[in-house]
């Protein structure tokens, strides 16, 4: 009697795959960087659009890689964002919805730069819409636009500079390891998170911390002008609720994204049911601008399905970012 042989069942559904013209396109994981950004329509259908760009998460120029998928960072995404945004002759308006604790100072300022240079270039106004938070890095994203709207319960503010670096020596001393370095000059491991810090180290880290806050004065009171008092009480780096962020002048309006769209229109002189588009890699049945899963945001190590970010040291660096909202 002959042998029979039984093919597995995943063995046949690979051997299917690989015939050529059999396999399907199979797209395992949504919103991959590799599908170009479209436009789908979010709201309204009159003539006219509002470009609407979400800008979340920790602010950075690195791209966010997880195990199974990647996402380009939030400074490429608005960059590609603005870009179709400049291409279409029909977008009157920008609304940039925030919902971001700050990130690196510079990833902070090509944001601004960015956004500065698009409206220098189309004319086009901007609204930021603030969401849960926008502060620190997140904020000073925010200063060119011609009208920034805070969601009621929104936490702004944290104007400012941090310098945060883990330190190991403690741990070190109590296991008996050391390190041994060699270096061409006296400060070239400074920040080094295997010794303290000198009070010499402390004095050249905080003239570094100062100079990057000053910029960040600067543009504030460039944007805002704010007075004396007020510009005082910003720079205490301390954050503010949407009535606070209000009554000192960080803010022009409290509301919700609908009055961003509002006031768009108001600013680009566009129909009252003008069209508000967003750029995705996906079209999302019942869509709306509530919708963030295309926007870019830093990859989160999780387990069993949570963030655990915050058991994970922090990234030395300076940076424009609120502390208290990194992890969330």
């Amino acid at each position: 009697m002959p042998t029979r042989f039984i093919l597995p069942s995943t063995l046949l559904l690979a051997l299917f795959l690989a015939l050529p013209g059999c396999a399907p396109k199979i797209k395992i994981f949504a919103s991959q960087a590799t599908e170009p950004l479209k436009e789908y329509v979010v709201d309204g259908e009159g003539p006219g659009k509002i470009a609407l760009i979400h800008l979340r998460g920790f602010l950075t120029t690195e791209p966010a890689r997880g195990m199974l998928r990647s996402q380009p960072s939030p400074v490429q995404e608005m960059v590609n964002d603005l870009k179709l945004a400049e291409a279409d002759e029909d977008v009157g308006a920008v609304v940039v919805a925030i919902d971001s604790p700050g990130g690196t100072t510079t990833a902070s300022d090509v944001l601004y730069h960015e956004l500065t240079a698009f409206k220098q270039r189309t004319g086009v106004p901007v609204v930021v819409a603030m969401f849960d938070v926008a502060a620190s890095g997140g904020y000073y994203a925010a200063l060119p636009a011609d009208w920034i709207v805070a969601h009621p319960t929104t936490i702004t503010g944290s104007v400012g500079v941090v310098f945060m670096r883990p330190k190991l020596n403690g741990l070190m001393d109590k296991v008996g390891v050391d390190v041994e370095v060699s270096k061409s000059g006296r400060d070239k491991d400074m920040g080094s998170p295997f010794r303290a810090t000198t009070p010499e180290e402390e004095a050249l880290f905080q003239g570094i911390i100062d100079d990057m806050a000053a910029r960040f004065y600067a543009l504030v009171q460039e944007h805002r002008h704010l007075t004396p008092a007020h510009l005082e009480t910003v720079k205490t780096a301390r954050v503010f609720t949407a009535n606070q962020a209000l009554s000192i002048g960080l803010i022009d309006q409290i509301g919700y994204i609908q009055d961003a769209f509002a006031k768009a229109r108001s600013l680009a002189g566009l129909d009252p049911d003008c069209t508000v588009v967003t750029y995705r890699r996906d079209l999302y049945p019942d869509d709306n601008p509530y919708n963030t899963l295309d926007s870019a945001e830093p990859y989160k190590p999780s387990l069993l399905g949570l963030d655990a970010s915050f058991i994970l040291p922090p990234r030395a660096g300076f940076c424009y970012v609120w502390a208290g909202g990194v992890t969330r």
